[in-house]
């Protein structure tokens, strides 16, 4: 599902998730699909209230937007951003995605998130207003399997099929949930993330650690 890149087109990245914590595998996915896609930067939006997490304990929104401010300040072509954590209520992609169109309006966007997600599009609020307002890359593990979501695709919104990218990120195979576990259990995570992002994990007292 690659695509022929035309590099005069202005394009930006934007790398949605939690980010409970930011790991290799997120910075890997952003670095190739940046690479493979010709994005001029990719931007990181940490979530700020994500409706999809409801039940589960999440992070603080000032220190998920600080672990990857720390994780990200080497690369010039990476930036975060505070647009989700300053809204008030529920974080969704829509509201997030109109928000850059304004900030951007003579680009277009690609919205990176991993494969799973990108599976549960189609639960998503107002899923035509998203599909409509940027190109979405799937970063995912290799070997996953994308038939169903094709299909689903193919079936319900046919006229968006050539705005849906995959990709295999092998660094993909860490994980958020295990790295928090690990803490939790007092198991090593270096190498599975920066280090200025354990650092700060180890300073702060996060995850129980």
């Amino acid at each position: 599902m690659n695509m022929n890149v035309n590099v005069q087109t202005k394009r930006i990245g934007i790398m949605g998730g939690t980010f409970d914590p930011l790991h290799y595998g997120h910075l890997v996915a952003a670095e190739m699909a940046r690479h493979e896609f010709a994005l001029g930067k990719v931007i990181f939006i940490p979530t700020g209230n994500p409706p999809h997490k409801i039940g589960r304990k999440v992070t603080s929104s000032g220190d998920r937007y600080e672990m990857v401010r720390r994780a990200i300040m080497d690369n010039e072509f990476f930036e975060v951003s505070d647009i989700e954590i300053r809204r008030e209520g529920y974080s969704y992609t829509v509201d997030t995605l109109e928000a850059m169109h304004g900030l951007y309006p003579q680009h277009e966007l690609y919205f990176i998130t991993g494969a799973d997600a990108f599976r549960e599009i189609f639960t998503w609020r107002e899923v035509q207003s998203v599909l409509s307002l940027c190109h979405f890359i799937g970063a995912s593990r290799p070997g996953f399997d994308p038939h169903d979501f094709l299909e689903e695709l193919k079936r319900g919104y046919p006229e968006f099929l050539s705005r849906m990218h995959l990709f295999d990120v092998p660094a993909l195979a860490i994980s958020s949930t295990d790295i928090r576990s690990r803490v939790k259990e007092g198991k090593s995570i270096r190498y599975l993330l920066p280090e200025s992002v354990r650092l700060y994990i180890e300073e702060v007292g996060l995850y129980g650690g």
